[in-house]
């Protein structure tokens, strides 16, 4: 029997020696008087009353002491005898006290014989937990540890709180978790593009529509004659341009030759040679067949040409580069993980569970190497991701001046201006060809002229789009690309952000090393990317994922694009040619070196600055993502 911890004694025989010999249970003495167990030969009788004055007194006692009655034991300070009475009471408080001992004493026994160890254990943290993040019934979760030995990934050598049903639910919580972290760190950045390319994308409708009022007024205001037969053509070339600039397969220099084979007709009639009936309708389609060759306009639709290349192409490619951004991002928050590394965040993320550690974390070298693993395949992305934003930076930069769409759109007035005005001058050799070609005119009844156009909804449209900012469509570009410029490594460090700031225990905590908690992670950790993988000692990574060869491919392509290498080049002498009449693009230039924009030619009522609203860009500032 192994020994008390602490000495025992009984309450109420505290100053009771014991007998030498005699033992109790558990070897405890039992209460008695002392060596003479002849104890009732000392009480006296009267059932414990106190005895009466000289009872009992010997010859020649008295109450005095030996003169008086008193005994000399009684002189020198002896202990006077109980009554019989009270000594009954004592030895019934003796039993009492007998059977308090020995049960206080067998449960110290029990004590002393499971020293060292620790009480029952429960499950019910674990049930807890479970319970609170809804990942199954709660009858499947054992109240008390049982032996693992149907796991797969959490095993362990001592009893745990899991069964089989158990670590699939936890592997499948484990993956939808780490998309959940995914989705939350790439939020704020997905945000900025999606949101700024819609707003992209809404300006630039609404910069088509003001360059189709603008070109509109300008027919009513100085060629109210013809307005409502070009106000069609002028209806026709703008909705072109939105096809174009929002992704429809078409080339800028056949909506622009469209353009101004349909005006020519129409010019003819009312500029070049008019007349007191119109044209007739195979007499205007010989006209529009012929303008290409007859060049009434001069080098004007080249340049249009020109400049509709320079800032609609790469304004195009800019709004389909933001939305393939959002497809790469939307791509890799749902990147499907395989067995391995499911398993992986399973032994990382949960399996501290089954041991009933639910508040603990991974140690840091552990959570990196696997998540490095299981997101080696995006890491591939971040080099081609890099050029991506590089790209777009090198693009909006492009995009400026006398390049930008604002301008070029809110100017394509000007340009059928000069256009009008060179085929006047040059009206008289224009009329020659004309009647080498196509011969006489021929007419027919003239249509009442009139003007349908809106102006008073022209000027309420600029209103609304100058309000509330005095920022130009350039500058919301570059604010963009400051904006989205930190997140150029975005995938690179992608592993090493998830698990820095939110997943990973913090430095001197204990952490979970895959089999126990630790001081520390022992193990090599190895780099991103896929080639680094081959030494991870936590998950095996295999070649990259298809899905991701075709998110690079991607980028790449983009990337070609708005570097410029797919663009038409347009060489300065396009901007240079002169019609018949020459020497005229020198008088009426149609460029503009004010980046906000200019007036058309003998119109001061269409000088204007440019100006966006706010509200429709947004510039979240990137803040600590919290996962």
């Amino acid at each position: 029997m192994p020994a008390l911890p602490l000495p025992f004694v009984f309450p109420s025989a505290a100053r009771t020696p014991r007998t030498p010999g005699v033992r109790g249970r558990a070897g405890i003495s039992p209460p008695g008087p002392g060596p003479d167990r002849a104890a009732p030969s000392r009480c006296r009788p009267g059932r414990g009353a106190p005895p009466r004055a000289g009872a009992g007194a010997g010859p020649g006692e008295g109450p005095g002491g030996a003169a008086g009655g008193a005994s000399p034991a009684a002189a020198l300070g002896a202990p006077r005898p109980r009554p019989c009475g009270s000594w009954r009471r004592s030895r019934a408080m003796g039993a009492k006290s007998l059977c308090l001992g020995v049960l206080t004493v067998a449960v110290l026994l029990l004590a002393a014989a499971s020293q060292g160890a620790e009480p029952p254990p429960s499950c019910e943290a674990v049930r807890k937990v479970f319970q609170l993040r809804r990942l199954g019934p709660l009858g499947g979760v054992p109240e008390f540890p049982r032996a693992g030995v149907d796991l797969q990934v959490c095993t362990s050598k001592n009893s745990t709180c899991c069964t089989k049903k158990m670590e699939e639910r936890y592997q499948i919580a484990a993956k939808q978790d780490i998309q959940q972290v995914l989705q939350t760190s790439s939020a704020t950045l997905k945000f900025l593009i999606s949101h700024n390319a819609a707003a992209f994308q809404e300006t630039f409708e609404m910069l088509i529509r003001l360059a189709e009022n603008y070109t509109s007024t300008l027919f009513c205001n100085a060629y109210r004659n013809m307005a409502a037969e070009a106000a069609v053509h002028v209806q026709e070339f703008f909705t072109d341009v939105g096809l174009f600039l929002f992704g429809t397969d078409a080339s800028t220099e056949e909506f622009v030759n469209r353009f101004f084979d349909t005006l020519f007709p129409v010019v003819y009639n009312h500029v070049i040679n008019p007349g007191p009936t119109d044209i007739s309708l195979e007499y205007a389609e010989c006209l529009r067949a012929a303008r290409r060759d007859i060049r009434p306009f001069g080098s004007i639709p080249r340049k249009a040409i020109g400049q509709m290349g320079r800032s609609l192409l790469p304004s195009r490619t800019l709004l389909q580069a933001l939305n393939l951004g959002v497809e790469v991002i939307n791509t890799t928050d749902h990147l499907p993980f395989s067995r391995e590394c499911s398993r992986a965040l399973l032994r990382m993320q949960y399996c501290p569970q089954c041991q009933g550690l639910t508040l603990s974390k991974p140690c840091l070298g552990y959570c990196l190497n696997i998540l490095r693993g299981c997101l080696a395949h995006l890491a591939e992305v971040d080099l081609h991701w890099q050029g991506y934003i590089q790209a777009l930076e090198e693009l909006s930069g492009a995009l400026s001046g006398a390049h930008s769409i604002e301008h070029v759109l809110l100017n394509f007035h000007s340009l059928v201006h000069n256009a009008l005005v060179q085929a006047g001058i040059n009206g008289p050799e224009v009329s020659e060809q004309v009647n080498k070609i196509c011969g006489p005119p021929v007419r027919k009844p003239k249509q009442s002229p009139g003007c349908s156009f809106d102006q008073n909804k022209d000027n309420q449209v600029l209103k609304m789009f100058s309000r509330d900012s005095e920022q130009t469509l350039t500058n919301r570009r570059k604010e963009f690309i400051r904006h989205l410029r930190p997140y150029r490594a975005f995938y690179g460090g992608l592993a090493d952000q998830l698990c820095a700031n939110e997943l990973a225990a913090a430095d001197g905590l204990p952490c979970w090393n895959g089999e126990d908690l630790v001081g520390s992670y022992t193990r090599r950790v190895v780099g991103s990317g896929i080639k680094a993988q081959s030494a991870n000692p936590e998950v095996k990574v295999k070649g990259t994922d298809p899905v991701i060869r075709q998110i690079i491919d991607k980028l790449k392509h983009v990337v070609q694009l708005l570097q410029g290498k797919s663009f038409p080049k347009y060489d300065k002498w396009d901007l240079q040619q002169t019609g018949s009449g020459g020497g005229v693009d020198e008088q009426i230039s149609g460029d503009c070196d004010d980046e906000d924009g200019c007036g058309g030619s003998g119109s001061g009522e269409f000088k204007r600055v440019l100006k966006i609203t706010d509200h429709n860009f947004i510039f979240p500032e990137r803040a600590k993502i919290s996962l």
